[in-house]
């Protein structure tokens, strides 16, 4: 069986769509390859973790000298292993996710991503990315998409009849007679979340409701508000991953009765909100320099029966396909939002056969499995170029 070395710092028992992928993925290519593993498992200092990152890879890969191929999971993995470049003569496959190749600082695109296109090959989440680094010198011939996956079995968890009493006396949201958006994830401003309360919510009825879930502060840190005042702030937030919506956001969820933000909830919460929205949205807006790699909980609200309307822009596209798990509405256009929402909220029974439709079509393209065979696919082209020389894209 030929062997592979997977390298990842997104890693179980840490959680999160990028952990939950990298784990998935190599569980999954453990069909088809011995699979040696070296990541990072919340069980020391990252920083720690990353400088000891070259002895831990050469110590596997002379205790296993017939390894054909490494698989580093995105692309701050891949810089911090440039020296593999130099060093051995086994390809190395890079996943890119979209931010880890469109970062815009001056050196990282000029000094790291100009050495990442000479690794062997790399796989994208989605067509935006893949476009990002062809830009940035590419080879086409080696750079492939291979979309995430979703955990379909999500899909099978059963609806709690007694949430909506949950919903109205844990979390004080009463949703009788009232039509329910959902919108999930971090408050930073690509997401378009304090873009969507202050121009789509006052085009709808007050009986319609936003809830919103994922972490979210009261305000910013002290920290955080000293870094917008200096030059390249946006830069800074975007490395240091902070929420950059925050402030707005809390500013309208004030002015607003009908809008409902629940901070992190558990995920059983989250699944039961996934069901009982009538409409799911992503209604991002283009940042310079933040963009939007795929559009996983897109599919994880399809999967659970819920229709998607999501901004037909970046990586966004390759999770959602306009007609057939959602519609992709222009970014920033408020009125083209709200009026996709009132037409779909007008027609019920029209609705909830759009989301069984969304469902099946996600069900059927979005399975672990699918991503799994995508990068067999993808390592057996680099492994063995010669026989799989007439692989397509």
């Amino acid at each position: 069986m030929t062997e592979i070395l997977c390298v990842t710092h997104k890693y179980p028992p840490s959680i999160g769509g990028m952990e939950k992928q990298s784990y998935e993925l190599i569980k999954g290519l453990s069909k088809y390859y011995k699979t040696h593993v070296i990541a990072y498992q919340n069980d020391s200092n990252k920083t720690f973790w990353f400088a000891s990152l070259r002895s831990k890879i050469q110590k596997e890969l002379s205790k296993h000298p017939g390894i054909k191929l490494i698989h580093l999971n995105d692309g701050s993995m891949a810089a911090a292993c440039l020296w593999l470049q130099k060093n051995t003569y086994i390809p190395v496959v890079v996943t890119y996710h979209g931010l880890d190749i469109t970062f815009p600082l001056d050196f990282y695109q000029s000094k790291i991503v100009s050495k990442l296109n000479k690794y062997q090959g790399a796989v994208c989440v989605s067509e935006f990315t893949r476009n990002e680094c062809i830009k940035r010198g590419f080879d086409e011939n080696t750079t492939f998409t291979v979309r995430n996956g979703v955990d379909i079995s999500m899909g099978d968890i059963p609806k709690d009849s007694e949430f909506v009493d949950k919903l109205k006396n844990h979390y004080g949201i009463n949703i009788t007679n009232k039509n329910i958006i959902l919108a999930i994830g971090r408050p930073v401003k690509r997401k378009g979340f304090s873009w969507f309360i202050k121009n789509v919510m006052p085009l709808l009825d007050k009986n319609t409701l936003l809830i919103m879930t994922g972490p979210i502060k009261n305000e910013p840190s002290f920290f955080e508000k000293s870094i917008q005042h200096l030059p390249g702030s946006h830069n800074i937030e975007l490395l240091l991953g902070i929420a950059n919506d925050t402030e707005d956001l809390n500013k309208e969820l004030g002015k607003h009765n009908n809008i409902f933000h629940l901070g992190s909830v558990p995920f059983s919460d989250l699944v039961q909100l996934l069901s009982l929205a009538d409409i799911f949205v992503m209604p991002n807006i283009v940042v310079e320099g933040d963009e939007e790699g795929f559009g996983l909980v897109a599919l994880e609200a399809s999967i659970r029966g819920t229709y998607v309307l999501a901004s037909g822009i970046e990586g966004i596209t390759d999770a959602v396909i306009d007609g057939k798990n959602g519609t992709l509405l222009p970014s920033g256009d408020a009125a083209a939002w709200a009026d996709k929402i009132k037409e779909l909220l007008s027609d019920k029974n029209k609705l909830q056969e759009l989301a069984e439709k969304g469902k099946k079509y996600t069900l059927e393209n979005y399975s672990w499995n699918n991503m799994i065979s995508g990068y067999h696919e993808v390592f057996e082209m680099i492994i063995n170029p010669l026989t799989n020389s007439h692989h397509s894209r």
